[in-house]
């Protein structure tokens, strides 16, 4: 018999609930989700309530909760939202008598595990993934998340969070090592995040303006990158190939570095970027490694097309956690 339970998948910016079923160990249904603006709402109790008043039967007393942060620490809180959660007090205030914690993006390798081969695009390398092996994912958004999905052998899986995205920046050519010398001036350290997330394309942009002597586009990120993905600013559609096989390179590393057969790109960002990442710019930098190319080449990269990959991989981990033993 399915279980039903709460998914929800809180950021800095929004909150998403769905009601969810599971039954021996996997989703079998995500409702629609209804989205908060957490600047709208006190807390994770509030929203609770809030989406518990627009429901028309009482909330199952499960949940599965994925946030933007580390879920070790007594207290998460979160950059750019008020919301302040207590681990050890989500299960009286929200009223379940079960639940799973976990991090954003480690609900997103719950969900490359767990998602039907239809909510895959494939970007480069063999078509099928290897049917067990480490899948690094890699996922571009306000920063940059990176997990190892864990495929065994006997069909269980188990995920590896990790903090990947703060590696050091490589530069791999000349105009690589102009833009690190230019965000240098204000970013001593500089990341991979720092050059593969949303944020990014504005250093990319006023770089390749200076390079190419062109003017500035104005805006912030979200603006470039309107200005990139329709084109109507050329140093804007340049930053966003570059940004392409930066984050090509980036996948590559990372795959390099967890021994992967297999890798996965996520995020918010890299789903709006679904036709910029077929082209061949972010495949050639993703297989650039020199002596090991021969092993990139062997390595399917896809990118995770489902529209919920937080809220159903929350539901998968709690799906994973609950299921048969």
């Amino acid at each position: 018999m399915d279980q039903k339970l709460v998914a929800i998948d809180v950021g800095g910016t929004n909150a998403r609930f769905a009601i969810a079923e599971v039954a021996n160990g996997a989703v079998t249904r995500l409702a629609e989700p209804i989205t908060f603006a957490t600047g709208s709402v006190a807390g994770l109790a509030a929203a609770w309530q809030r989406f518990a008043d627009a429901q028309d039967e009482p909330l199952p007393r499960a949940a599965a909760i994925a946030v933007a942060g580390p879920v070790s620490a007594e207290t998460i809180k979160f950059t750019n939202s008020h919301w302040i959660i207590r681990p050890a007090e989500i299960a009286s205030e929200l009223g379940v008598d079960s639940h799973v914690l976990i991090n954003d993006f480690e609900a997103v390798g719950h969900a490359v595990a767990a998602a039907d081969p239809a909510h895959f695009e494939h970007l480069a390398g063999p078509e099928e993934f290897p049917p067990h092996g480490t899948t690094t994912i890699c996922g571009p958004g306000t920063g940059l998340g990176v997990a190892a999905l864990i495929r065994r052998a006997d069909g269980s899986y188990r995920v590896q969070p990790t903090e990947g995205g703060h590696i050091g920046f490589a530069p791999e050519d000349r105009v690589e090592e102009q833009i690190l010398a230019n965000v240098r001036a204000s970013l001593p350290r500089v990341s991979v995040e720092r050059m593969c997330s949303g944020p990014a394309i504005v250093y990319l942009a006023e770089s390749i303006a200076r390079m190419e002597g062109l003017p500035m586009p104005s805006g912030d990120d979200r603006e470039l990158w309107l200005s990139a993905l329709t084109g109507s600013d050329p140093v804007a559609v340049m930053a966003c190939e570059r940004f392409c096989m930066m984050l090509g390179a980036a996948a590559g590393d990372l795959a390099l570095a967890h021994g992967a057969n297999a890798v996965v790109i996520a995020g918010g960002l890299g789903l709006r970027l679904k036709d910029e990442l077929s082209k061949p710019a972010f495949a050639d930098r993703f297989v650039y490694k020199g002596r090991f190319r021969h092993l990139m080449e062997k390595l399917p990269v896809k990118l995770i097309t489902h529209p919920q990959p937080g809220l159903f991989g929350a539901a998968a981990a709690y799906a994973q956690a609950h299921g048969p033993a």
